[in-house]
């Protein structure tokens, strides 16, 4: 790996507006809230967090299919949101997705053939016969047999589907790929087939991966480093496996404690959080966290903590980064209200 990022993200922001009666604004949700990270060539980030943290909507704004409200993606030295024309078409080639529902994200009445070489076709790279042969290659490499490509998305299993995903990602030699979600709805045997494909992708051809998952067992799996997100905000992020010896948040350990272990083998005492995660609306007074957090304390809930350097490469947005004990909340100590 080199010190320059393949993809930069600064100060990145987005936000929905829901609609009230005569079409006025009623509430603004800030999916993704002042975001800033790095991905270096070779690598692959896991981005995880609870369900309406903002990943998805990250990601995709990362390979440019949802435009910022502020801040900046750069890619390989480009702007992503500021190209136009076929710079912009010339730069998709370069990223792409692995989208997290295999038989939603494929057409059911396109043949797998088809569906692979989709994006070759409207990159207009090549002719018929050399997409052809190039649809076969990446086929070959995601495990998929000739036969295979005259079938239609629906005779085949999950796994098998993710793989036509895969394929599909993979035909114009992308550069990047962000894959959301690539495993969650697949047995743990499959799981295992597809995260060892991605991985061996990824050393075969070179490949940098955003990897987005709400399983932290499969983020320490494969990935180099990991961010944490909550409403819309990074957390924390570093190397995997400091972030995982030494969590530096209160919300980085509820996570890990989540993970199921082996009766006796527990690295850190379970936690219930209260609640759900909230929606993130315009309030931006205090830490995003303090109402479920049994840290919380009154600075928690006045400012907004900025993202510090705790350990080396390894950041934290928190008040009282690092001194998070490992056996969590002690008895009777409840969350901020």
């Amino acid at each position: 790996m080199t010190s320059a990022p393949l993809l930069e993200a600064q100060n990145v922001e987005i936000a929905f507006h829901t609609r009230g009666r005569r079409g006025a604004s009623a509430h603004v949700v800030r999916a993704v809230d002042d975001v800033s990270l790095a991905v270096l060539p070779g690598e692959i980030l896991g981005l995880v967090g609870e369900s309406g943290s903002g990943k998805t909507t990250l990601g995709q704004a990362l390979v440019g299919l949802q435009r910022p409200d502020r801040g900046q993606v750069r890619f390989d030295g480009a702007d992503v949101h500021g190209l136009r024309g076929d710079a912009s078409k010339k730069l998709r080639r370069q990223m792409q997705v692995v989208f997290q529902e295999s038989r939603g994200s494929l057409n059911g009445r396109m043949r797998v053939e088809d569906i692979i070489g989709e994006g070759l076709q409207i990159q207009g790279m090549g002719d018929r016969k050399a997409r052809r042969h190039r649809v076969r290659e990446v086929a070959q490499q995601v495990g998929l047999g000739s036969v295979d490509l005259s079938r239609y998305p629906h005779q085949f299993s999950g796994g098998q589907r993710q793989r036509i995903g895969i394929a599909r990602a993979l035909a114009l030699a992308p550069k990047f790929l962000v894959a959301d979600e690539p495993v969650a709805a697949l047995d743990v045997s499959v799981q295992a087939q597809v995260l060892n494909l991605l991985l061996d992708l990824r050393d075969d051809l070179g490949l940098t991966y955003v990897l987005i998952s709400h399983d932290l067992a499969v983020v320490e799996r494969v990935s180099d480093r990991i961010a944490v997100m909550y409403m819309g905000r990074i957390m924390e992020h570093g190397p995997v496996r400091d972030v995982y010896a030494h969590p530096q948040v209160p919300y980085t350990y509820a996570l890990l404690s989540a993970r199921p272990t082996v009766p006796g083998q527990e690295r850190y005492r379970r936690v219930i959080l209260p609640g759900d995660i909230g929606t993130p609306g315009t309030a931006r007074r205090g830490c995003p966290f303090a109402p479920r957090c049994w840290m919380a304390a009154d600075a928690c809930r006045e400012s907004v903590p900025e993202l510090r350097e705790t350990r080396p490469g390894h950041w934290a947005a928190c008040h009282f980064a690092g001194e998070v004990d490992r056996t969590g909340p002690a008895a009777g100590q409840h969350p901020a209200s």
